[in-house]
């Protein structure tokens, strides 16, 4: 690999980015756009085929034009993970760019054998050394298979970028002795923008400006823990009975499962679910109309939805599993509880409204959002890239 003295580097960036939506191609928008303001000469490698359509659960895995950062725009679309063809057509596509470093994004066992084979490839014909960014070594729903295939690719790299401590000790485990491993704070998401007034964010959902707000954002599916909040809900209107849930996302999983837990505790009226993907645009409107985001898994290594509550300094409530209370300390920047448990969710949420906590979280909210600035990720990779200068 070869160094300039500026310290700067031809990178290739493979993942999702538009038209492909959610956290994930946000996320690998986010690293193109952060190597390239750097100085770094960037070539962004995209999905021509993400998932096949009877295997993607939502309605739609595109974002509407208008949402494409101009960075990404035209970036070639050669990978297609379920075509083996077009996994050498990638790799020869990224030889002839000649790139120092590849860095992958990587986030479950699907895209292993995909990756894998371009990775090796690089690295045996061409001496071109490969990163992964790994948002989960093994999958929230686990699969016979998962490791190997996950060890398949993440012992092609020459080192990886973790947010979590999860992931971590998922990593070193799966992906050799040799891996080097760098662990960050998740970053932020700053693509959103910035907040839009409290009064004006309500209004636009239809809610009243003096009542207490909890907001669960994000796809729904079982390890999120929808379920566990709505059984929740009973004991939080018992002592706060103004107070409003907004559920804005799209249902992965059967919706009737928890219209039927809205409907057994006569929380219709309460309950307000924008069951949809939401667009970039619209996602300020969710966050600055809440006091509380609140997420319930029973299952998670990191989560980006609380990288976005972050940058709009929206106090939390999550679950002690994975990496989420790493990144949202108790009664620092929000509140933490066990897994799958109704009763200490529903006392947390009503602690947080009975003791006014928003003033006293929400600094400790700006504090980490200072702590997980994108730029930490960037000097990551870089950290990375120089150890393999040559």
């Amino acid at each position: 690999m070869s160094q300039s003295d500026a310290e700067t580097w031809r990178i290739g960036v493979v993942g999702p980015m538009h038209p492909y939506r959610g956290g994930i191609a946000h996320f690998t928008e986010m690293t193109v756009m952060g190597l390239d303001e750097r100085g770094h000469d960037v070539r962004p490698v995209n999905f021509s085929r993400q998932y096949p359509e009877l295997l993607f659960p939502g309605e739609t895995q595109y974002e509407p034009e208008s949402d494409a950062p101009p960075v990404v725009r035209g970036a070639p679309r050669p990978l297609d993970s379920i075509n083996p063809f077009s996994w050498f057509r990638t790799g020869f596509h990224l030889r002839d760019a000649a790139p120092d470093a590849v860095v992958f994004q990587y986030w479950m066992p699907f895209f292993a054998p995909a990756y894998g084979v371009v990775a090796r490839g690089l690295r045996r014909h061409y001496g071109i050394p490969s990163f992964a960014v790994v948002h989960n070594a093994l999958p929230h729903e686990r699969h016979l298979g998962d490791a190997a295939l996950s060890r398949f690719f993440l012992d092609a790299c020459a080192g990886h970028v973790v947010m979590s401590d999860a992931v971590a000790a998922d990593a070193r485990r799966l992906a050799g002795p040799g891996a080097q491993i760098e662990q960050i704070a998740h970053p932020v998401y700053e693509r959103f923008g910035d907040p839009v007034p409290r009064g004006e964010a309500r209004a636009a959902l239809g809610l009243p400006d003096d009542a207490p707000v909890v907001l669960f954002f994000g796809f729904v599916r079982e390890y999120k823990g929808l379920h566990v909040l709505l059984k929740a809900m009973p004991d939080v209107l018992a002592d706060h009975p103004d107070l409003r849930l907004v559920v804005a996302g799209e249902p992965y999983d059967d919706p009737e499962r928890y219209r039927a837990i809205i409907d057994r505790h006569g929380l219709r009226d309460r309950v307000q679910w924008h069951d949809a993907y939401v667009p970039s645009d619209a996602v300020p409107t969710y966050f600055c109309a809440a006091d509380l985001v609140v997420q319930p898994y029973v299952s998670a290594t990191q989560s980006g939805v609380a990288q976005i509550a972050t940058h709009f300094e929206r106090p939390m409530v999550v679950t002690d599993v994975g990496g989420l209370a790493e990144s949202i300390p108790h009664e620092e920047a929000g509140l933490v509880v066990p897994p799958e448990d109704p009763e200490a969710l529903a006392r947390a949420i009503g602690r947080f409204v009975r003791a006014d906590w928003a003033g006293r979280l929400t600094e400790g909210v700006r504090e980490r959002k200072r702590a997980q600035q994108p730029a930490r990720l960037m000097e990551a990779i870089e950290r990375l890239a120089a150890r393999h200068a040559g």
